[in-house]
């Protein structure tokens, strides 16, 4: 493609990196990216994926901005309060890069729209805040064939890791086979997060996006990454498909997302 001026200026540090270049920025121009929350992992996420000039970014999230989520889900600004979460988004996106087109899906991930959602994109980056929808999404990525980049983030802490089992790496359920029993993990709201926290896991997502889109670096699939903002302390642990998978193992259990209507 031929860029114009204002993009040659907007995206000269990317097109001096030789692993980016003029090819790779056009390969961001082109990609569509899903985002699942517009959140303290979503809000930075989405802004460096404007920024970095993805073409197509589609945002879940059914919610509204409230005063308290602005410590951390820096997408959002107090004049936006009670506005939903995927219009303040693609108002900050407007307002960094007109080259990007945020869409936006205004409602909750469902077992009945979790497949048509994701099936318009080329990769899934999952920052919601729950265990229902972190399962729903990877084993909807999973049956999908798309890549999962997701985080998670709570108090001081926070895990990072790539999921491409259609390439031969593990699942999110390969590190954890079931949703911990209710009330077992506190939530954000229950047990809080420093802001900063948020704002760390979410920007390596974005870098992880960015990473497979460009086909450059060494992916995050089979590796999670676990911070410890206390101990300024990030360590890697490898992770190695489960062979008793119930989505991605040689038998699986999982077949469809119809359990997720039990759920």
């Amino acid at each position: 493609m031929d860029f114009t001026e204002d993009q040659i200026q907007r995206y000269a540090r990317h097109i001096l990196l030789q692993e980016v270049g003029g090819i790779g920025q056009e390969k961001l121009l082109k990609a569509k990216v899903l985002v699942i929350g517009a959140g303290g992992l979503g809000s930075p996420l989405i802004l460096y994926l404007a920024a970095a000039g993805v073409g197509t970014i589609g945002v879940v999230d059914d919610d509204k901005v409230d005063l308290s989520n602005l410590q951390r889900q820096i997408a959002h600004t107090t004049d936006r309060i009670g506005v939903s979460k995927t219009r303040s988004a693609k108002e900050a996106v407007a307002a960094i890069n007109p080259d990007v087109t945020l869409v936006e899906h205004t409602m909750r991930l469902t077992v009945d729209n979790a497949t048509t959602l994701i099936g318009g994109y080329d990769i899934v980056a999952d920052g919601s805040d729950n265990f229902p929808t972190r399962f729903l999404v990877n084993d909807a990525c999973f049956f999908a064939k798309k890549t999962l980049v997701s985080a998670a983030v709570l108090r001081f802490d926070g895990q990072l890791s790539t999921f491409k089992p259609h390439a031969g790496g593990p699942c999110y359920r390969c590190i954890y086979p079931e949703a911990p029993p209710a009330g077992q993990i506190p939530s954000c709201d229950e047990a809080g997060v420093l802001g900063a926290v948020a704002g760390v896991l979410g920007t390596l997502q974005a870098t992880e996006v960015l990473k497979e889109i460009l086909g450059i670096g060494d992916s995050m699939a089979g590796r999670l990454l676990i911070y410890d903002a206390l101990g300024a302390v990030m360590r890697q642990v490898k992770v190695n498909p489960d062979p008793d998978c119930a989505l991605c193992g040689p038998a699986p259990r999982i077949k469809d997302l119809s359990a997720h209507r039990q759920s």
